[in-house]
């Protein structure tokens, strides 16, 4: 069973598995409600190009809605982690939850033996167990986003664009004549998609604006909400230039949750903005048994990161201290912190606090 998300990736991962000699099934799945913001109400265009994409393979597409799973495993979380100051990722957590569970389910109930996606990544098995692997492609491995499967839903799951590079997936697209071989890839918040974010979020929690600070405590301008900024953002803070003051551009360096403050600080790499150190809560292991620390290994705390060379000091009640060798600008609660070693993601957990 495929999922069939009307994109070029999920389709080529159909196309492949067809001409693999699979019986292949797809499933549309729809995960949002639609509401009355026109502009970006993509579900039914989706279902068409799925539908398109289908009938060109000959094969069986299926429909589900998943839209109250989403808002109760996923989205949830979410507004409950920027109503807190943190900053969450809702596609790692829409891969387990959805994906890779309610998805999975699904298409066990229907017959199927395994499900396959268009995700870049790669999987083996030997006597340890599963383990994931990056993609081929640098520049589209999503491997990031998919360190809290486990051995089960390894074991059930496939992806065929794992050896491909983007380039490759297109041509094979318009090889096979699919109606998707030259649609735009899909960016945004995971199956809610391109939105203002700021306004968006706005409709879930409420606007609570409040003073914009230097670390000295000066006042430079008024923030909208804590919940619209990021760490280390630059644009739409409103904070110009300051009588006596340089002339570097401003950055979010904290969020002050108890005075309602957002810090700010002049500079792309002022040392408010960097750590060398960061604390993750409970590790996720892939393999399920956590490795000997320390352990030298690989991290990411974001998606396309190049990878940096860290230490995972011993464990906590709390979860586990990670040090870089070079410190890591922005780093911000609620993101998560992803290990490698090698080319195998490993798992990891999210920040809880970063350290200078």
């Amino acid at each position: 069973m495929v999922g069939l998300s009307g994109g070029v990736d999920s389709s080529v991962a159909a196309a492949l598995l067809v001409e693999q000699g699979f019986e292949v099934e797809a499933l549309f799945m729809k995960n949002w409600e639609e509401d009355d913001d026109g502009d970006y109400c993509s579900a039914a265009a989706d279902l068409a190009d799925a539908r398109a994409v289908a009938e060109r393979l000959g094969v069986r597409l299926h429909t589900v809605n998943f839209a109250h799973e989403y808002w109760e495993r996923v989205f949830s979380h979410f507004l409950s982690e920027y109503r807190a100051g943190r900053t969450p990722n809702p596609d790692v957590l829409c891969n387990r939850e959805i994906k890779f569970r309610a998805f999975l389910d699904h298409a066990l109930a229907l017959g199927a033996s395994v499900i396959a996606t268009g995700h870049y990544a790669r999987s083996d098995c030997d006597a340890e167990g599963w383990h994931l692997r990056l993609g081929a492609d640098p520049d589209k491995d999503q491997t990031y986003f998919l360190y809290l499967l486990d051995q089960d839903q390894l074991s059930h799951s496939l992806f065929p664009l794992g050896g491909l590079r983007k380039a490759q997936v297109r041509e094979l697209a318009r090889r096979l004549g699919l109606a998707t071989a030259a649609k735009r890839d899909s960016t945004g918040i995971c199956f809610i998609g391109e939105r203002r974010f700021r306004d968006f979020l706005a409709r879930y929690l409420p606007r609570e604006p409040g003073p914009i600070e230097t670390p000295e405590g000066r006042i430079v301008g008024e923030h909208r909400g804590l919940p619209y900024y990021t760490i280390g953002q630059r644009h739409g803070l409103g904070v110009g230039g300051l009588r006596a003051g340089a002339e570097a551009p401003w950055f979010v360096a904290r969020k002050d949750q108890a005075r309602n403050a957002l810090i700010v600080v002049q500079g792309p790499n002022h040392p408010l903005l960097l750590a060398a150190e960061a604390h993750i809560g409970e590790v996720h292991w892939i393999a399920r048994h956590p490795p000997p620390l320390p352990l030298a290994c690989m991290a990411r705390v974001r998606h396309r990161q190049p990878l940096q060379p860290c230490l995972l000091l011993g464990y906590d009640p709390a979860g586990c201290r990670v040090r870089f060798e070079a410190p890591q600008r922005a780093l911000a609660p609620g993101q998560s912190l992803v290990l490698y070693r090698d080319n195998e993601c490993l798992g990891g957990g999210v920040i809880e606090d970063a350290g200078t």
